[in-house]
Order: C-alpha cells, then sequence, then structure tokens
C-alpha cells in the first residue's frame, strides 16, 4: 500500500468523531468538492465566538474522511488558522501536528481539495451562525 493510503488512514476514516447533524445548529453548511463529488455539511452551535456543539456528515473518499477525522478532533480550536496550517503543509510548509498522516499527499495535489474540504465546509458552517 503506497504511503498516501495507509493503515493509519484508513483508521482515521473508519473512527471520524462527532458524526450525524446537530437539532438547533446556529449555523449549518454543505460542501462539495467538483473534483471528486466527495460532500461534507457540518452543523455547529456557538456561544460568544466559539463552537460548544459540532457534527459532521461526511460523503468522502479516505483523503477527506481522514481530514474530517482529524477536524473533529480540534473542532473546537481556531480552525481558520488550522485551515491554513493545513493547506501550508500541503503545499510543502511545516508538517502540521497531528495531521502527519496526509503529508504524503503533499505529493499529489489532486488530492488536496478533499483534504481541504471538511475545514472548508466548518469554517463556512461557523461564518453562518456568526450572520444569524
Amino acid at each position: 500500500m503506497s504511503a498516501l493510503y495507509s493503515t493509519e488512514l484508513l483508521a482515521l476514516a473508519a473512527n471520524i468523531p462527532h458524526a450525524g447533524r446537530l437539532e438547533e445548529a446556529d449555523g449549518s453548511a454543505t460542501l462539495r468538492s467538483p473534483v471528486c463529488g466527495s460532500t461534507v455539511t457540518v452543523d455547529v452551535r456557538m456561544t460568544d465566538g466559539r463552537v460548544t456543539a459540532f457534527a459532521q456528515q461526511v460523503n468522502a473518499c479516505l483523503m477527506g474522511q481522514a481530514s474530517a477525522a482529524l477536524m473533529g478532533e480540534r473542532h473546537h480550536e481556531d480552525l481558520v488558522a488550522l485551515r491554513d496550517a493545513v493547506a501550508a503543509m500541503l503545499a510543502g510548509g511545516a508538517i502540521v501536528p497531528g495531521y502527519e498522516a496526509l503529508a504524503p499527499a503533499r505529493e499529489v495535489p489532486a488530492r488536496h481539495a478533499a483534504i481541504l474540504l471538511p475545514l472548508d465546509t466548518a469554517i463556512a458552517a461557523m461564518e453562518k451562525s456568526r450572520q444569524r
């Protein structure tokens, strides 16, 4: 198996935290990758600008699922900064702690959108919450 499709990624994809939908979400977003057809929906509830409840529905390729699993563990962090750090990592920058399993994808630009999709969707859901 290539480094891109490791057993670590398979394990992440099999254990996506916060799977499902939130009732009474403050913000929800669904984004689809035109490259691979992956779709991610994120629901959030926010208090004082912080995510206090989070759920995600992930219909994605292995890269998107693994990324969603990692993001689900860190949904309470600054997701804009995390997304920027992951994008920089994919462009050849420093490896983001916790995202080491996705580092081999740097060599495959066609997978970058799938990896960023869960983060982009969560950020869009947070923005919708703020607009309410």
